[in-house]
């Protein structure tokens, strides 16, 4: 059984933990009241921050000559300049933080999909990133980061919280033992994981851990987090997955053909979108056991998060582009 970290996520304030949206009220959502039960939440509304408090005019982000401003358009007040700071003030108080849950076109917080105006007319076919979620991005873009919308998406919320446990179990690793020795032992642990992702990005962290160039340890940790984001910019297809699981039934030396022939049909089931991943991977985990594959054993693939979060609800928003965040 893996031991969880506890994850320390930024979450939209509206989302679940105040009344602060424009129209007085919040956001309820059932997977972000489940996923507060495992992590640290921070709640956080710059919009709050700055006064914008109570029913009010929404925001709109205004695009003018090649910059960004957050206006109330009926006041006529520029509100950019006070979210930046408090955003930036936010920012530099957080110790630690291993993901961020923003709220969904939201001109302030989102992270994409934000409708841009100019002139008081809506640019069509124009998105951009919210003042404040932009500012999560260029600051935080290797951690996981997602909206309530995109996270009722089965896949973007497997890969969202397969991603967040594995940052959390780094962030304790490097508090506890920053090490080679502990680095090389965690790439280890999430080797299949990252093959799934990206083998490409797996071998530059597999060349990152080997430290040719003898760099200090904090540096080496430091590399090793930012590509470790870059490998989870993409959700795994199902043919990576798929690729992933055929690699792992070489360790298992003493099936039968009988065994390989139900392996290969839930592994089709699984690419015809008839069943989760989590079908293929426990019959895995059970042959894991029974041949007592310690490699395999170890392998975060296996339990990429705790169980009580897994749930293959999928409402389809956010497919169009799961692919990439």
């Amino acid at each position: 059984m893996r031991h969880f970290p506890k994850p320390v996520v930024v979450v939209s304030r509206c989302l679940g933990f105040g009344n602060c949206r424009f129209d007085g009220e919040g956001v309820q959502e059932r997977f972000i009241a489940s996923l507060a039960k495992r992590v640290k939440v921070i709640p956080f509304c710059p919009e709050a921050e700055v006064g914008l408090t109570g029913k009010r005019e929404p925001l709109r982000l205004v695009q003018e000559g090649e910059s960004l401003k957050l206006m109330q358009m009926s006041s006529g007040l520029d509100f950019t300049a006070k979210v930046k700071e408090v955003g930036a003030g936010f920012m530099d108080s957080l110790e630690a933080v291993d993901g961020f849950v923003l709220k969904g076109r939201c001109p302030t917080c989102a992270f994409k999909d934000v409708t841009l105006f100019q002139e008081g007319s809506r640019l069509a076919q124009v998105r951009s990133a919210g003042l404040f979620g932009g500012m999560v991005l260029e600051r935080y873009g290797h951690l996981p980061i997602e909206d309530e919308g995109r996270l009722t998406n089965f896949r973007l919320r497997e890969h969202f919280l397969t991603h967040l446990f594995i940052r959390a179990e780094l962030r304790e690793l490097r508090s506890k033992n920053e090490s080679m020795n502990g680095l090389i032992a965690f790439h280890s642990k999430v080797k299949l994981q990252l093959m799934a992702c990206s083998q490409t990005d797996m071998r530059k962290l597999g060349q990152i851990t080997a430290n040719h160039e003898h760099l200090p340890v904090p540096e080496v940790f430091d590399l090793y987090e930012q590509n470790l984001g870059r490998a989870f910019n993409r959700v795994p297809r199902y043919t990576s997955n798929i690729n992933v699981l055929q690699h792992v039934l070489g360790y298992f030396k003493g099936l039968t053909s009988k065994e390989r022939a139900h392996f290969q049909a839930e592994l089709d089931r699984y690419r015809d979108q008839k069943s989760p991943l989590s079908v293929p991977l426990a019959v895995a985990r059970s042959w894991v056991e029974r041949f007592d594959v310690k490699y395999l054993a170890d392998q975060y693939f296996f339990e990429p998060y705790p169980e009580e979060l897994a749930n293959i609800e999928d409402s389809g928003r956010g497919r169009r582009d799961e692919m990439n965040r």
